[in-house]
Parts: structure tokens; C-alpha cells; sequence
């Protein structure tokens, strides 16, 4: 059938291939949703490019479990056998990348490669289209990737990778859009169908209309599911067993494994391409779009789905089984119910989707192999449990993690296994405590050491003692870090890694950073001596704790060369899962320097990513809660009631900067009650080697709230408004470069001072806290007359608050209500809240009427 409508998108990529041909690589999003024609567009162009590119076509299957690379195992062959042996192998994300990687820059024609559906696609997949998007300039290659954004929310593991991708140069974006009414109009012509009955039916779908057209029933059914299911109807019964079993295979499906589970399929297969049931791509049969074959499959009778995928396993094990098949074995054995099988193909797959970085399908591997490993013995259930518990940890799922450790646990405990039962302890104590559940994960972390010291010297035990000096530095027990360290530096030197010894001295050396604000140096050796060492998850993991402990010491230029380093290190060596935690922090410091806009972007951009732990969570959510208080924006306490629920309140390095902001949140809505008893309640968890950054963060709203402030160990600015000397702190505070720091310091000096507090306040946009300025100057007998709206406010012809103009701006790009609420972190009530008050001053009644209105 004609392709209508796409001629703009394939000249789009034309010129893209042009450009690539001249050394400059470019990737391409091309999105849509389902059966909007990615892949017809795919085919047109990749005909129209065969004569000057090599082109590549891999595709990511809609199995439960994805086959990790998958789409890079379909091309393998063509790219080269250095990456057929690097996947074969399980040379590790890395190897397998960089083979790929060289393979194209060493191409003497340009290579047009496509990944198709990566919505489907498996976390090492997603990896490798961010590993070449920040490479992919450097080699003659177009990189075509197709997605259904309609399935891609944003929980989804591709908004993270496009997230990452956002600011990269070589990175292009092409939307397919429904055909309209002239085009369908074009595709009925001369039928028995109403253009215009058709199109409100299919909504310009392409392959909806085609399905319809095909139906050749009179009127327009229903829905494609009928109109896929009167065609199936009409064909034969050998026909119709051809099209089952391709449904059950997967689309495509290689013709040799259907002829061995379908006898003599030759005609039947003909009877159904001419049919238009199925189409052909290259020697194999396979339905035209996925949906399709989501439709004939739900109608197979289950005992002959069972038996056809039986069929298909018996089939696919009778030949050579590469590691590349071990996913669809695993997924065959399960449907067909072969307990036997998935026990042997599952925890294969698992190892090698590990071993290639794709850690959330691992996962999911294990979790089929214990659904079916009940009576297998113990020593098997283990193992299963602790592949399982250490792919959830890789890919965020820790409360899952922790229960996998802990049955595992159970089971060593059971066979006298004491140095693995040991070793579980210590990972459930790392996940609780990445939990906040810091007394539970001390109690397990001791625990684990009393096992392990039991035996003799082992790398398991070095790190149960630097599990303890960890948790420890971070309460701030100097003590305990200390002795833990050193334990650990013994243990680790003796048995000669160099991992742990590294990481020891790193806690040693941060829990004197927080405590007494020295040790800094120290760091910077043992953050140069893990990139000596070639330690690159330990240079991953320290990088960002150094910024964001920097940041909170508002020491920000060593903050912004920790950050710096982090982001350049992480991203060489593809260590994304240490920056969430790094962006979050960036955001609470961008909202200390004023740069409010930025803070609530990155903050609400890190809170919509899949899984994150909760010691991730707490410092976007204080950014973005504290940018909407200080504008007197509403929405605030939902978030700080969540980020008080992510910790204990003993701990006082994460939580302190939780009560900080709810008692200035308390504060701001004029309630100085409630700001002094948040305050107390972060004071109640001070100690004497307590970080006094965090104390005087604290401490500072009693103050302000008008209470008195108990002897606190304060520090900088903090210690010096405590002790009353305003202009001082204020001045401190300036210098740092914290202007509103610096104007809640003035609000305890005179009349000229309170007054210039105010002016700072409301050139940041900050309403609560200049109306408690000027409270404090009525006070002080001072008349201070108000400003009126917002400069930006002011500035806007139609009088938007800059919040209204960016919710204006998202209807214009098409967005929901629900989806804007979505973008901007806001609950769908304050979102109608912003619209409504958008529809009022533009004086309009619709929202259509609003960007017309807005746009002339």
C-alpha cells in the first residue's frame, strides 16, 4: 500500500545520511505511536539508501524478558567477528561497546544503523544507544532508533537514556503524525468505505486504516481487533495454524523453526502473505504490525498454546543454542510449562544478560527460574536468590533486593554455609540502609562481622568492616569509622585488594569532613588513587558524595570540580546509575545560589526517574519544595511530608536538611510555632561529633522563629548568626554567593538593614519572605510600601506569572492537562488551578482560544 505523508521525514533523514557521508555522525529519535508506520518509513529508506550506506536493521522483541542486545545481536554478523565473539562471550557491556565502536569508525562506507522498538529494548540496549550517542560524531554513522512515545511514561527506562540524551548536539528528533483526512481519503478511494467515517474511526492511524480496508466487510468495524479477527476467520484452517504458530514464535518467525513445528508450512504461509494476514521480511513470515499479533494470540485455546510453544522449545533445542537464544528458551519453557527447561535455560540467561550489563532483565530471569524452583535444593536456591538480589540492587529495585538477600540468608544459614550467610547479612544491611533504615541495617552490618570474624581473613569480611565504617561516617561516629576502617585496611592489605583498602580510607576521611569540616585533602588522595587503581565503580560512587557533602558545607566551587569530574568520569565509563544522586544534589544547591529556575527543573526531572532509592529522593524533593515555598507557590507539603518519611531522625546528615526546609517552609506561612518544632526535631538527633553545617542549618529557624536557641556547634555563617552577628553572617553569606542567605541574616539588624532584606527578597521573586520583612519592619515603626507583581509579571503583556507562561507553553506543544502535571511535578488540581487563571486574564474560554489568542 501506498506510503502517504512521509516524504517530508524520509528527506529529513536523507539530508541526516548526507551529513554523516561528510564525517559527521548523527542519531536519530524517530517516534510515534503504535502502527503510526516507523518501520514502513524504516523500509522506504533504508531502499532508497541501500546504494550509497550499509544498512543495519536490529529490532527489540515484546518478550516478557528482552534478549539483552538484542538488536545489536541481529547485526552482529554484519558488523564484524570481533563482536560476535565479544557477545558470544560475555565480554561485558564495555568490550562488547567498544568492539562495536570500532568496527564503525573502521567502516569504508557510512552505516545506517536501526534499532527498532527500543520501548521494548533490555537496560544493556538503552546503554549502548547512550554509550554511542556521546561517540557517535566520531565515526561516518546514522544511528536510527524508533520508539512508541505513547508507551514511553515517566517511569519508563527510555525516558531516562532520552532524559541523558536532551543536551546532546548529535542528537535529532522526527515525529510521525497520523495521515489526514485527504490521506486517508486517498487510501479509500474507489472502496466501499465513508473517507470521513473512516478517519474518525482510525483517527489517520495508518495501520489501522489499513486493517479496516483489508477487513473487506462492508461499514467500518468496530475495532481492529474485529477487523483482525474477520480476516482470520475467512482463511483456511491449515492457514489459520500457520498464523497461530508465527503469533507464538514471534514476528518474524525464521522459517526453518516454523517448518519444524508446522509440517510442509510452504503453501499455507503463501495463502496468508497473499491474504495480507502476514508479510514477508526477508525469508521469514511475520505479521504487520505487533498488534496484530497480540490479537491472534489472545484467541488460541490455551492447551494448544501450551502445546505450540512446547513445539517451539522442543525446536529451538534440537540445534546449537546460543547464548543469544538463551532468553526465548527460558520464555518458551515457561509458557509450555517445563519446569526442567526454564531451571536450565533461565539462570543461563540471567548470567549472560549480567554479564552484558542488562541487569533488569537478569533480574527478571531469576525471578522465572524460583517461580519454578521450589523442590530444588538448597544450595541451587541460593545461588538463585543472590543472582536475583544483586541484579534488583543494580537496577533499583532495593526493597526487592533486600528480600532476595534475606531468603538467601535463611537458606546458607540452613547448610552451615557461615562466609556466604555472612556476606548476605552485609548486603541486607547496605540495601536497608540505602532504605534509611539505618537501625535495622546497623544491627544487620554488626552482625555480619561477628559471622565473618569467625573464620579466617576474607575479602567478605574486609567489607562487612567497611559496610559498618560507611553507616558509621555518615552518623557521624567518628569511633566507629575509624576502628571499622582500620579493620578493613588490615583485612584488605592482607588479602592483597585493593578495592577495599581504597574505599575504607574514603569513609575514614569523609566522616572527618562532616564531623570537623577537615580531611578534604584526604579525599582528593583517595579520590585520585581509586582513578589511579583503575577502580572505576569506587571513583563512580565517590565523586558525587564529595559534591553533594561540599554543596551541603556550601562550599560550591569544590562542590562544581567534584561535579564536574563525577559527570566526565561516570559518563566515560557509563556509570549512570551514580548521577541521579549527583543531579539531585545539584538541585538543593542550585536553590542556595539563587539559580531557582534551573533547581526546580533538574529536581523535578530526578524525582520522575524508575525506581530511585530513597537517599536519592530527599535532596530533589527539598529543592523543588523549597523553590515553590520561597515563591509562595502551593504544593509543598506533600513533598516534604515525603521526604520526612524517607529517613529516621537520628540520622541527622539526611534528615537534617529535611527539617531545615520544613521549618523554613513553617516559617515563610508564618506559623513560628510549627518552624520552631521542626526545628527541635532535627536538634533532638545533634551529638557532639554531629556535622555543624547541618546544625546551624537547623538551628538557625529557632532564631528567626523568635525562640531561643539552645548551645548548638554551628559553623560559618550559621555560628555567626547564632551569636547575633547579623552583618557579619550577612556578609559571610554574600560572599558565598547565598543572596537570600544573606537577607534572612538581615533580618535581625536594623530598620536600613530589614529593609534591604526585603529588596533582595523581592527581586527573587521570594513573596513569604518579603511580607516577613516588612512584618518585621512594621515592628520596628517602619512604613514599606509593596512592589505589586513580580517584575516577570509585570513584564508579560497579558499579565502570566512566568508559572503560567510554562504551562501555557506545554499546551501548545499538545500536552494534557495530566501530562503537564506530570512535566512540572504538580498535582492535575493546581495544574486547572493555572489554566483556569490563564483562560481569565487572556479573557478567553478554551484553551484553544488561549493559544490562539496568546500566539497573534
Amino acid at each position: 500500500m501506498e506510503l502517504l505523508e512521509r516524504g517530508a521525514v524520509l528527506d529529513a533523514l536523507a539530508e541526516h545520511l548526507v551529513e554523516v557521508a561528510r564525517g559527521s555522525g548523527r542519531l536519530v529519535l524517530l517516534r510515534g505511536e503504535a502502527g503510526i508506520g516507523k518501520t514502513a518509513v524504516i523500509a522506504a529508506f533504508a531502499r532508497e539508501s541501500a546504494d550509497t550506506a550499509c544498512v543495519l536493521v536490529g529490532r527489540c522483541d515484546p518478550l516478557s524478558t528482552p534478549r539483552p542486545l538484542g538488536p545489536l545481536a541481529d547485526v552482529a554478523g554484519d558488523l564484524g567477528p570481533e563482536v560476535e565473539v565479544a557477545l558470544r562471550d560475555g565480554a561485558g557491556s564495555a568490550g562488547v561497546f567498544r568492539s562495536v565502536l570500532g568496527e564503525l569508525r573502521s567502516s569504508a562506507r557510512p552505516v545506517v544503523l536501526v534499532f527498532e522498538d527500543v520501548h521494548w529494548a533490555d537496560g544493556a540496549t538503552l546503554d549502548f544507544i547512550r554509550y554511542l550517542a556521546r561517540r557517535i560524531d566520531t565515526a561516518r554513522v546514522l544511528m536510527l532508533v524508533t520508539y512508541r512515545d505513547d508507551e514511553v511514561g515517566p517511569t519508563h527506562p527510555l525516558t531516562v537514556v532520552l532524559g541523558d540524551l536532551a543536551g546532546c548536539a548529535a542528537v535529532h528528533r522526527h515525529d510521525l503524525e497520523p495521515l489526514s483526512k485527504v490521506g486517508v481519503g486517498r487510501l479509500a478511494a474507489g472502496g466501499r468505505h465513508d473517507p470521513e467515517v473512516l478517519y474518525q474511526a482510525t483517527g489517520g492511524n495508518p495501520f489501522f486504516v489499513t486493517e479496516v480496508l483489508s477487513a473487506g466487510a462492508s461499514g467500518v468495524p468496530a475495532t481492529v481487533r474485529e477487523a483482525v479477527l474477520g480476516r482470520l476467520a475467512r482463511l483456511p484452517a491449515a492457514v489459520k495454524q500457520v498464523v497461530e504458530a508465527v503469533a507464538v514464535i514471534g514476528s518474524p518467525a525464521p522459517l526453518d523453526l516454523l517448518a519444524q513445528v508446522i509440517s510442509q508450512p510452504d503453501g499455507p504461509v503463501e495463502t496468508a502473505l497473499s491474504a495480507g494476514m502476514l508479510q514477508q521480511e526477508g525469508r521469514s513470515p511475520a505479521f504487520r504490525h505487533e498488534l496484530a499479533r497480540m490479537v491472534v494470540l489472545a484467541t488460541i485455546p490455551e492447551f494448544r498454546r501450551v502445546r505450540l510453544h512446547a513445539d517451539v522449545l522442543a525446536a529451538l533445542r534440537s540445534g546449537p543454542v546460543g547464548a543469544d537464544e538463551l532468553p526465548r528458551l527460558a520464555f518458551h519453557a515457561e509458557e509450555a510449562g517445563d519446569r526442567g527447561a526454564v531451571l536450565d535455560y533461565a539462570p543461563r540467561a540471567a548470567r549472560h544478560a549480567s554479564s552484558l550489563g542488562a541487569h533488569r532483565e537478569a533480574a527478571a530471569q531469576y525471578a522465572r527460574a524460583l517461580r519454578h524452583a521450589a523442590t530444588s535444593p538448597v544450595v541451587r536456591r541460593a545461588e538463585l536468590l543472590e543472582g536475583r538480589a544483586f541484579s534488583c540492587y543494580m537496577t533499583g529495585l532495593i526493597p526487592e533486593a533486600v528480600d532476595a538477600w534475606g531468603q538467601a540468608r535463611e537458606l546458607r544459614h540452613q547448610i552451615g554455609d557461615r562466609l556466604r550467610e555472612g556476606d548476605a547479612l552485609r548486603w541486607t544491611s547496605y540495601m536497608l540502609w540505602l532504605l534509611s533504615r539505618n537501625r535495622e541495617a546497623r544491627e544487620c552490618g554488626l552482625r555480619a562481622v561477628r559471622l565473618l570474624r569467625e573464620g579466617e581473613p576474607s575479602l567478605e569480611l574486609a567489607r562487612a568492616y567497611v559496610n559498618v565504617a560507611e553507616q558509621a561516617s555518615f552518623d557521624c561516629d567518628l569511633a566507629a569509622t575509624e576502628a571499622n576502617a582500620r579493620r578493613a585496611v588490615e583485612v584488605g592489605r592482607r588479602i592483597g585488594d585493593a578495592g577495599v583498602v581504597v574505599r575504607a580510607q574514603f569513609h575514614a576521611a569523609i566522616a572527618q569532613v562532616l564531623c570537623h569540616d577537615r580531611g578534604w585533602d584526604e579525599l582528593e588522595r583517595v579520590w585520585c588513587a581509586a582513578r589511579e587503581q583503575n577502580l572505576v565503580e569506587h571513583a563512580g560512587m565517590f565523586g558525587p558524595v564529595i559534591s553533594a557533602v561540599a554543596m551541603v558545607h556550601r562550599d560550591f566551587e569544590r562542590a562544581q570540580v567534584y561535579d564536574d569530574r563525577a559527570v566526565a568520569h561516570c559518563r566515560d565509563f557509563d556509570l549512570d546509575m551514580f548521577l541521579d544522586y549527583l543531579r539531585g544534589a545539584r538541585s538543593f544547591g542550585r536553590v542556595h545560589r539563587g539559580q531557582w529556575d534551573q533547581a526546580a527543573e533538574e529536581a523535578a526531572a530526578v524525582l520522575r526517574l524508575r525506581s530511585l532509592p530513597p537517599v536519592s529522593r530527599i535532596f530533589p524533593l527539598l529543592a523543588l519544595a523549597l523553590v515553590r515555598a520561597r515563591r509562595g507557590d502551593p504544593e509543598v507539603w506533600p513533598l516534604l511530608d515525603e521526604a520526612a518519611g524517607l529517613g529516621e531522625p537520628s540520622d541527622l546528615v539526611r534528615m537534617g536538611p529535611v527539617w531545615e526546609v520544613r521549618a523554613e517552609a513553617a516559617w515563610l506561612c508564618g506559623d513560628d510555632v510549627a518552624a520552631v518544632a521542626e526545628s527541635r526535631r532535627g536538634l533532638a538527633a545533634v551529638t557532639a561529633d554531629s556535622d555543624p553545617w547541618a546544625v546551624g542549618g537547623v538551628a538557625r529557624w529557632v532564631r528567626l522563629a523568635g525562640d531561643v536557641v539552645p548551645g548548638a556547634r554551628a559553623t560559618g555563617p550559621f555560628a555567626l548568626e547564632l551569636a547575633g552577628e547579623w552583618l557579619a553572617a550577612a556578609q559571610s553569606w554574600e560572599a558565598l554567593g547565598c543572596h537570600y542567605d544573606a537577607a534572612l541574616a538581615r533580618l535581625a539588624g536594623d530598620a536600613d538593614a530589614v529593609i534591604g532584606a526585603v529588596a533582595t527578597f523581592e527581586s527573587l521573586g521570594a513573596r513569604p519572605a518579603a511580607a516577613r520583612g516588612r512584618a518585621r519592619l512594621r515592628e520596628l515603626g517602619v512604613r514599606y510600601g509593596t512592589r505589586g507583581p513580580r517584575p516577570a509579571t509585570r513584564a508579560d503583556r497579558h499579565g502570566l506569572t512566568s508559572r503560567e507562561r510554562e504551562v501555557l507553553d506545554l499546551l501548545r506543544q499538545g500536552l494534557s492537562g495530566a501530562e503537564i502535571a506530570t512535566r512540572l511535578f504538580i498535582s492535575p488540581k493546581t495544574t486547572s488551578h493555572h489554566i483556569a487563571a490563564i483562560l481569565a486574564k487572556l479573557g478567553v474560554h478554551s484553551q484553544a482560544e488561549a493559544i490562539r489568542k496568546f500566539e497573534r
